[in-house]
């Protein structure tokens, strides 16, 4: 793949405490969003760190798909949050720490294999390693028996007894 450029532009009026601002990017997903400082919460908008956390997030999902990929798996769906915490240092606001939350969907994956994934996708995403931080993960697996449990159509037999269509066994006693 060649070498490609993305760029977003920010327009600030006034002092960080008291000013107000707009993000644009070219593909107008965010064509003057509201940008405001990064500790104001009585504003609305977006600003610096919560602009990295979402970049840091599809990131890594898009990293993880790959490596996931790459191991002859298939990912459903994979659910990542990216939490960005900011500490006003000695050389003043710094981003500290980022903790990834990931929850994945993937078929038929083994555990081991899914760790190992997102291991090394936590340590390959390119926003992950431009970023000097310290970046804790969480990755789980969704309730395998939603995965690997095939959905199987019933039907209630004699006396009470369920017949599964995929394979025809009979649970006796069993009412759902």
């Amino acid at each position: 793949m060649k070498p490609f450029s993305r760029k977003a532009s920010v327009l600030w009026q006034g002092s960080r405490q008291h000013g107000k601002g707009s993000v644009s990017t070219p593909s107008a997903s965010l064509k003057t969003a509201f940008h405001a400082a990064s500790g104001d919460s009585r504003r609305r908008g977006t600003n610096p760190p919560e602009l990295i956390a979402a970049a840091h997030a599809g990131s890594f999902a898009l990293t993880l798909a790959n490596e996931l990929g790459e191991a002859g798996y298939t990912p459903r769906q994979i659910d990542t949050t990216a939490t960005v915490t900011m500490e006003n240092i000695a050389a003043g606001w710094t981003l500290t720490q980022i903790h990834l939350d990931v929850i994945a969907t993937v078929p038929e994956v083994a555990q081991c294999d899914f760790v190992d994934a997102a291991l090394r996708a936590k340590a390959n995403c390119p926003v992950s390693r431009s970023l000097n931080a310290n970046i804790s993960m969480r990755a789980e697996l969704s309730p395998p028996a939603a995965i690997l449990r095939p959905r199987l159509h019933r039907s209630f037999g004699a006396r009470g007894t369920v017949v599964s269509r995929k394979n025809g066994a009979r649970r006796p006693g069993a009412r759902n």
